[in-house]
């Protein structure tokens, strides 16, 4: 403090009066007082900067969409011009109205689902089917189902459509391969190898897809068109990862790990940019280019983490928002920059070898976020 007081006192101008070379004691007393005041109000200001976060997110929970039913989920999209959100839930995927929150609508007898993609420019959605091993087609405005597919292997998985090659690639967990389907008419284009456990997929829609290996700690580049391997890169220091997403514009990919790190890796060159902490269980990732804040959703810890981007290779922690235990994967609506994440009521203890507790009949519903 009195270093505060010195180092202002020096670089203040040293009134006098008229006819001596001294200050006046009510001037003395005056200036002491206004320097004494600047100075607690610059400590202050400094506390308060150490105090409250300057970049909080302002992301919070403002409500529960109640869906009820039985059974476990897994991904979950948002059609942001169409307004639909899809939320997959065992045996069936519910739509949502993405201002209204109410249900709008069902695709039914989709067994095991895991993920869902959308090809608007076909009027087209497709769903993996991890119990039946099949693919749904289905009409994107009445819902209603096209076709049903062979995935070319067990327990289909992450599933995404890329738009410049107009196919749906689909990847099976158990197998550890991929196939591609030619989007306008349900035709297998074949299926290739992947030498490791295929988990989130993502994409720019220029032809090359990206897909996470978690037993391998990898992720490989996929050419959608001549449905071939282009590359395989190293995520280390990331371990088993999951959830992935992708800013488009900076080409960089976001891989959550089950070490709680996020990977941001370089998307034309396969480099691990940045690893940003997140927390315990994550899942899914997310990235918003119209804030260009990128999401981890961790089950674990019940918060979903929050990270800016800098720059394309610099990343920082905004905050861990408080969400619910078990609420793993998440969809982003980008006109809105609201986030969905499935969730329901666990009871109890685990038993060996399960994932979860049992789940309250009836309690299966969607937390929203907004800003």
């Amino acid at each position: 403090m009195m270093y505060i007081l010195r180092d202002w006192r020096s670089t203040l101008p040293q009134p006098t009066f008229e006819g001596s070379n001294t200050m006046r004691p009510k001037q003395a007393s005056f200036l002491l007082l206004l320097t004494c005041v600047l100075g607690l109000a610059l400590l202050s200001a400094r506390s308060l900067a150490h105090a409250v976060p300057a970049s909080a997110s302002g992301y919070h929970v403002v409500k529960t969409i109640a869906i009820g039913g039985e059974g476990q989920w897994d991904y979950s999209i948002v059609d942001s011009d169409a307004r639909r959100v899809y939320i997959s839930h065992a045996t069936h995927v519910v739509v949502l109205d993405a201002d209204s929150d109410a249900v709008v609508g069902d695709i039914p007898d989709t067994q095991g689902v895991h993920g869902i993609a959308l090809a608007p420019d076909l009027g087209r959605g497709f769903t993996s089917n991890g119990k039946t091993n099949t693919v749904t087609i289905f009409d994107l405005k009445t819902l209603k189902t096209i076709a049903t597919v062979a995935a070319g292997g067990e327990n289909p998985d992450a599933i995404f459509y890329d738009a410049a090659s107009q196919r749906a690639l689909v990847f099976n967990g158990k197998t550890n391969n991929v196939t591609a389907i030619n989007a306008a008419d349900g035709s297998v284009v074949g299926t290739i190898p992947l030498e490791g456990k295929p988990e989130f997929a993502a994409g720019a829609g220029d032809g090359r897809v990206f897909a996470n290996l978690a037993d391998k700690s990898q992720i490989v580049q996929i050419d959608a068109q001549k449905f071939t391997i282009i590359n395989r890169w190293s995520l280390a220091p990331c371990k088993e990862p999951s959830g992935l997403a992708m800013d488009k514009k900076n080409r960089r990919l976001f891989a959550v790990c089950d070490n709680t790190m996020m990977a941001v890796v370089n998307a034309d060159t396969g480099k691990v940019v940045a690893t940003p902490a997140i927390d315990e269980d994550p899942d899914a990732a997310g990235f918003d280019p119209g804030t260009q804040l990128a999401f981890s959703s961790n089950g674990g810890a019940g918060n979903l983490t929050v990270i800016h981007e800098d720059t394309p290779d610099t990343y920082s922690v905004v905050e861990n928002v408080p969400t619910k235990k078990y609420a793993r994967t998440m969809a982003i609506d980008f006109k809105t920059h609201n986030i969905f994440l499935p969730i329901a009521i666990f009871e109890g203890v685990k038993a060996p070898g399960q994932r979860r507790p049992p789940m309250r009949p009836d309690s299966f519903g969607v937390l929203l976020l907004t800003k």
